[in-house]
């Protein structure tokens, strides 16, 4: 199956796409720090949250929570106009990357260290009532989290590790047990970025240097191929009427100018599968 643009190429780094509660696509431009939607001509709106915006997810209250560099906004506005950060976190060359809500309607996101340094990456959990707890350490580039519908499996990428990781959840016990779930062959271009679980327990995975978007079944093996006409792509959601149809991003980072003209657009397919709405953030 390959999938077909449905806006022109507008972002450098298109990433965390949402189908958002009133029916649009919304993600992020990550290092314009903006937060875009997608209209139904294929034009975006842009709304400017920082010097990095690199996830968000809806508040059950309205508005978004969003992660920020080097930590979390929050804005009862649905056009972000209010967005109002949280404390910064830590300090130093490492930024958010890229999380989602678990089940309880917390927002976990991870990071990564600007040169990417092996280890120096961390995730944080942000809780209803305001507080930020550290929840995994020793990561590298923190990229795609997504809960199976049961909310009793979370999968998550570590993009160098070309491994798509798998942990048991628990609203008390958080993220336990972590373990390989699919391990990517050498032959196979493409480290693992963003990711998306279906209603059937699929896990899709965008392959950046890939080309591509795969399924991954719930016993792990590939099932389904998506391909797309540039290398980088960065992440996958399900939106649109019943949630079946699946966007996916791209980027023109590592991209030499000149090529790849549609890289940092917005693609879409039908591939007969039917997603999970997004867990809001429940502050």
């Amino acid at each position: 199956m390959r999938a077909e643009a449905v806006s022109k190429p507008h972002a450098f780094h298109a990433e965390g796409p949402v189908w958002w509660p009133d029916g649009r696509l919304r993600y992020v431009d990550l290092m314009a720090g903006d937060v875009l939607t997608l209209l139904d001509d294929g034009s975006v709106e842009r709304a400017h949250v920082g010097e990095v915006a690199a996830a968000l997810r809806p508040r059950a209250s309205g508005g978004a929570v969003v992660a920020v560099e080097r930590g979390f906004a929050l804005a009862t506005s649905d056009d972000l106009s209010d967005i109002a950060p949280l404390p910064e976190l830590w300090s130093g060359p490492i930024r958010f990357n890229d999380g989602g809500c678990d089940p309880a309607g917390r927002f976990y996101c991870g990071s990564m260290a600007y040169d990417q340094s092996q280890g120096q990456a961390f995730m944080y959990r942000l809780d209803p009532d305001g507080s930020a707890t550290r929840v995994l350490d020793d990561l590298t580039i923190s990229n795609g989290l997504g809960w199976s519908a049961s909310g009793e499996t979370a999968y998550f990428n570590d993009t160098p590790t070309r491994t798509i990781s798998a942990f048991d959840w628990s609203e008390a016990d958080g993220l336990t047990g972590r373990r390989a779930f699919v391990r990517l062959p050498d032959d196979l271009d493409g480290d693992p970025d963003g990711l998306c679980v279906d209603a059937d327990g699929g896990v899709w995975v965008a392959l950046y240097g890939g080309s591509a978007v795969h399924r991954y079944a719930p016993d792990g093996q590939l099932d389904q191929v998506v391909e797309l006409p540039v290398t980088n792509v960065t992440a996958c959601t399900f939106g649109g009427q019943d949630l079946r149809t699946l966007y996916v991003t791209t980027t023109r980072e590592n991209v030499p100018d000149g090529e790849q003209p549609a890289a940092g657009a917005v693609f879409t397919c039908e591939p007969g599968a039917a997603g999970l709405p997004a867990s809001p953030f429940a502050g």
